[in-house]
């Protein structure tokens, strides 16, 4: 086939077709994939270079679970995000996602040779150690009412605020849980349909960053009103981040000044 004996032919093809391949997946609830999954092509964090699912596949680590991917309007966006910081931290490759439908056709793969595809996103990614989960819960616990302090401020915006296992670095990050990521709202609700769809969010805080202690310090001093501010603060960030356009830049940029 083209795709093993002229890779640079096929990979031409593959930028004016792949997106039909991609819908053919998608359409008739996944029917014909069993046939046109090994012609996808996906763009790889090694290197940016595009790979197949069989090449992901075969070059995996011993101990890896999951085809791991990041979906976004861009790779350079993608590969800023804060949520692929521990998958990379971990050395594995993750498959960027950066046309609409790719998230959609994913999904109807469901597994690919027995691997299952996980989000960066999503909730538990298998990376973390059972001692290192058991520290989180405790800090999680020791923390749930400035947390769901912070929920309440952003009244309905987010179903929960939590600390985050994926972050190194940076603060803080938008996640889902469900069927709908952010980017499949972002999707869906970009077609002409007065029905809106909206994912269950989730404010993730990383607890070691020092935002963590100032959050908790403004709880202890008990200062509801500096707390929701915070709230709304971060939670903007993490819009931002995800390239989510915030509601009020007016009240973005006050908060700003405020805090500082």
């Amino acid at each position: 086939s083209m795709l093993v004996n002229d890779r640079e032919k096929y990979e031409a093809f593959w930028k004016e077709f792949g997106r039909q391949i991609k819908f053919g997946i998608y359409s008739d609830y996944g029917m014909n994939k069993e046939k046109l999954q090994d012609l996808l092509l996906f763009t790889s964090s090694n290197d940016n270079k595009l790979v197949t699912l069989d090449e992901y596949v075969t070059g995996m680590r011993e101990e890896q679970k999951y085809i791991y991917y990041a979906a976004g309007e861009s790779t350079a966006r993608i590969s800023q995000l804060p949520q692929t910081e521990l998958v990379k931290d971990n050395g594995f490759e993750i498959l960027y996602l950066t046309d609409n439908i790719d998230e959609f056709a994913v999904k109807s793969i469901g597994k690919y040779k027995d691997k299952e595809f996980k989000s960066v996103s999503s909730d538990d990614l298998g990376l973390e150690s059972p001692e290192k989960k058991e520290e989180l819960k405790a800090k999680e616990e020791a923390a749930s009412g400035m947390l769901d302090e912070l929920a309440k401020a952003l009244d309905g915006k987010v179903t929960k605020v939590v600390l985050s296992q994926r972050l190194k670095t940076h603060p803080v990050c938008l996640t889902s849980e469900g069927e709908i990521s952010l980017e499949m709202e972002k999707v869906l609700n970009s077609m002409p349909t007065d029905q809106k769809v909206h994912a269950q969010r989730i404010l993730e805080i990383n607890p070691e960053h020092e935002i963590f202690g100032k959050l908790n310090a403004v709880k202890e001093a008990g200062d509801s009103d500096k707390l929701g501010k915070y709230a709304r603060l971060l939670y903007d960030q993490a819009l931002l981040i995800e390239g989510i356009s915030i509601e009020n830049p007016v009240e973005f940029s006050n908060l700003i000044c405020d805090l500082m």
